[in-house]
């Protein structure tokens, strides 16, 4: 796991708490450090250099507010939980507006202090990534800083949320489902932006490794048939892969999502239910071995006018997509794989999708 050999700061004027929450950590698989002071945590950060910091507002000698603006001063790539006591909830959020990652209140139960953690760590590795953009064009430039302007005041708007949900009476109708509301808006303006560093990040040279084709697919599926529970009596999945496929030289992750997106299109235009052919063969091409996958589906299909602009990116004839689905999908596939995607389709009459992959791709990278 990429998490499991971070290092976490936990700064706490407790012994206890402090010693007992390291432990845990570390069962956990992380390596842990501990500060009982706010200058002491100052140290620490300097000399340990933590991955991520759980900063106890209470300290004996400086405020939590003093040791985060120092952080994000001076080691920007840390991340910072705050740990509050009942009643701290708004000061938290104010935190979270000056550079905080999350807030968990005390005392807290150790799901809900490793799934902070785990998803804090997450945003920081994407945070650190965005920064390799220098040399890109201004599309790819403005994602980043994109990311960096909504993904704050998000993550303060989830921390006051979390306050109202535990404050409000749930029984009322009218308040849950408001509070529901504001949870799917969330998630998916937070899609939406992981969408966008998905779609500038920069490949990788070192993952690129031997894929399986019936191993993706399989992965592909086991996600949509989650996403897509309710259709899942209503699509009749048909694959057809040939026995002597050959593994392509790919980014796994990368490619995994280039698939997702091309299937989850597939489903959302088959809303009433249908069907979902997906057949790969090994393709002689150019003087090398390719491999040749086509998803065909039997959905709505697209109109003549828009299949000029499939691949833009933002462009969607969905109510609620992005438009960075497809565009993603090709960047991965003939940028980063030096491959090829087209799309067929018609009106009314299905969509098919077909993407040729070349089985060694290195001699391509090695310009990366």
């Amino acid at each position: 796991m990429k998490d499991r050999k971070k290092m976490v700061l936990i700064v706490d004027d407790d012994p206890q708490i402090a010693s007992l929450t390291s432990a845990f950590l570390e069962r956990a698989g992380y390596r842990t450090s501990t500060a009982l002071t706010g200058r002491a945590a100052l140290e620490k950060v300097s000399s340990d250099l933590p991955e991520l910091v759980l900063l106890d507002l209470n300290l004996p000698d400086l405020s939590g507010e003093q040791v985060l603006r120092w952080i994000r001063k001076t080691h920007e790539d840390t991340s910072v939980i705050i740990v509050t006591g009942f009643g701290g909830e708004k000061v938290a959020v104010d935190l979270m507006k000056a550079g905080a990652m999350d807030f968990i209140s005390k005392p807290f139960e150790r799901r809900v202090l490793l799934e902070a953690v785990r998803a804090a760590l997450k945003i920081r590795d994407n945070l650190i990534e965005e920064k390799r953009h220098e040399g890109y064009s201004s599309l790819d430039k403005f994602f980043p800083f994109l990311a960096h302007e909504v993904r704050n005041p998000l993550h303060a708007i989830g921390g006051a949320l979390a306050i109202i949900q535990r404050r409000s009476n749930l029984n009322d109708h009218l308040v849950a489902q408001s509070i529901k509301i504001i949870q799917e808006e969330v998630q998916h303006l937070n899609e939406f932006v992981q969408e966008c560093l998905d779609f500038v990040r920069p490949p990788a040279a070192s993952r690129y490794v031997p894929v399986e084709i019936k191993e993706l697919v399989a992965a592909v599926m086991n996600v949509v048939s989650y996403m897509f529970e309710h259709l899942s009596q209503k699509i009749q999945v048909t694959l057809d892969l040939d026995s002597g496929l050959p593994k392509i030289h790919a980014n796994y992750e990368e490619m995994k999502q280039a698939f997702l997106n091309i299937v989850k299109n597939a489903f959302e235009a088959m809303p009433e239910g249908g069907k979902l052919v997906i057949k790969a063969s090994p393709l002689f091409n150019a003087g090398s071995d390719w491999v040749r996958v086509a998803f065909l589906d039997s959905g709505l299909g697209i109109k003549r006018e828009n299949t000029g602009s499939l691949f833009n990116p933002f462009f969607t004839t969905k109510l609620r997509g992005t438009g960075l689905g497809l565009a993603l999908a090709k960047r991965i596939i003939e940028d980063r794989h030096s491959g090829k995607i087209e799309v067929e389709s018609e009106e009314g009459k299905g969509t098919s999708v077909i993407v040729e992959l070349p089985v060694d791709v290195r001699e391509n990278m090695a310009a990366v």
